[in-house]
């Protein structure tokens, strides 16, 4: 069993930038691939980059890249989600999850574990 929590959402005003943490407990993080979704109101759950466990290899989301980096510090059990540039349209509850699958992949099928979520909203 892996438990998430996902720390760091908040109210932040266009180009700015936000760094969300997701804190999992358990000896063996990492050895998970880890995930960053995202939902907006009305729309469906989106990737938006994951870090696999093996080798450490990033996957980002096309709407994404360039802007969000995803990174894990597997002595502190913690992934987390620098956000730069952002836009109205990042805002969504962002979720960090976690799964055996050997790359992070898009598919939110691939992850066994989500946290509780951390709502980001950026103004215009």
């Amino acid at each position: 069993q892996v438990q998430l929590e996902e720390t760091g959402g908040g109210l932040v005003q266009a180009g700015g930038s936000l760094r969300l943490s997701c804190a999992a407990s358990g000896r063996t993080f990492s050895s998970y691939t880890m995930a960053w979704f995202r939902q907006a109101p009305g729309k469906e759950q989106e990737f938006v980059a994951g870090i696999s466990g093996s080798t450490g290899t990033i996957n980002n989301g096309d709407s994404v890249k360039g802007r969000f980096t995803i990174s894990r510090d597997n002595a502190k059990n913690t992934v987390y989600l620098q956000m730069n540039s952002l836009k109205p349209e990042d805002t969504a509850v962002y979720y960090c999850a976690a799964g055996s699958w050997w790359v992070a992949s898009t598919s939110r099928s691939r992850y066994d574990y989500w946290g509780p979520g951390t709502q980001v909203t950026v103004s215009s």
